[in-house]
């Protein structure tokens, strides 16, 4: 049976929990941007989001979701709930499936995460449309496709601070 190419043999640290929020804090913000009208900019919240739920699923679950999803909404001036309630759905589709996206490779997960984030787009533009706004478009979806492009480089990225210093000892086994 053939190992993947995209594992290390190095053993991960646990994630460190002011990590975990600091990259959160760090992604809302980037959602403050003013480049979040423009058609292919991705959720960073929710690229995030996804990423720490399937690496961390009992550390990062759906009540982070409703609060990030809250902090957004008020923040983006949208429908209350909109964001809240996309990202609830994404956090417990995220978490759920964690342990069967974490076997694919790099490529096959983001093939997940793509499907991911276009649910809660589409979940976004019909709480929207029920809301009375006008469809937005299709170049909207676009920024799904962004993020996940950007789900390669940003694995590596988050899980950089966790992998263990290369120190040998040879009085133990692991």
């Amino acid at each position: 049976m053939n190992q993947p190419t995209h594992r290390s043999n190095r053993i991960l640290l646990p994630a460190r929990a002011w990590f975990v929020t600091l990259t959160l804090l760090l992604a809302l913000f980037a959602n403050l941007m003013p480049l979040g009208r423009l058609p292919g900019v991705p959720d960073w919240v929710a690229l995030v989001l996804t990423f720490w739920c399937i690496h961390q699923p009992l550390r990062v679950g759906m009540g982070s979701g409703f609060i990030l999803g809250l902090a957004m909404d008020v923040v983006d001036a949208s429908i209350m709930g909109q964001h809240a309630l996309a990202y609830v759905l994404l956090t417990f589709v995220a978490g759920g499936l964690s342990r069967r996206i974490l076997w694919f490779p790099l490529w096959q997960q983001a093939a997940h995460v793509l499907m991911m984030l276009l649910g809660v787009q589409i979940v976004m533009t019909a709480t929207r449309m029920l809301g009375g706004a006008e469809f937005p478009g299709v170049l909207w979806f676009l920024s799904s496709f962004v993020a996940t492009a950007l789900w390669h480089p940003l694995t590596y990225l988050l899980l950089l601070p966790q992998y263990r210093p290369v120190e040998r000892d040879d009085n133990r086994p692991i």
